[in-house]
C-alpha cells in the first residue's frame, strides 16, 4: 500500500512538472514573439497591426500565468 502512494505521488509530482514547464515554456515563446514585434516591427510582414499582434500575445502569456499561478497555489504542496 505504501508503494502504490509513492507511485502516485511520484506521478502527481511528474504531471505537474510536466504542465508548469509546458507553460513556462509557451511564455517564453509568447515573450520572444513580443521582443520581435518591439525590435523589428517592420519585419513582420503578415501583422499590420502591430499593436493587436502584441496584445494578442500578452493575452497567451497572461493564460499561462494564470495556469502556473493555479498550479503553484492549488495543486504545489
Amino acid at each position: 500500500m505504501i508503494n502504490s502512494c509513492s507511485k502516485f505521488n511520484t506521478m502527481r509530482d511528474q504531471l505537474i512538472k510536466a504542465l508548469l514547464a509546458h507553460a513556462q515554456g509557451d511564455i517564453q515563446k509568447h515573450v520572444a514573439n513580443v521582443e520581435v514585434y518591439l525590435t523589428n516591427p517592420a519585419g513582420i510582414g503578415e501583422h499590420s497591426n502591430i499593436v493587436e499582434a502584441i496584445e494578442q500575445e500578452l493575452d497567451m502569456i497572461a493564460k499561462y500565468q494564470d495556469q502556473i499561478d493555479i498550479i503553484q497555489k492549488y495543486f504545489k504542496k
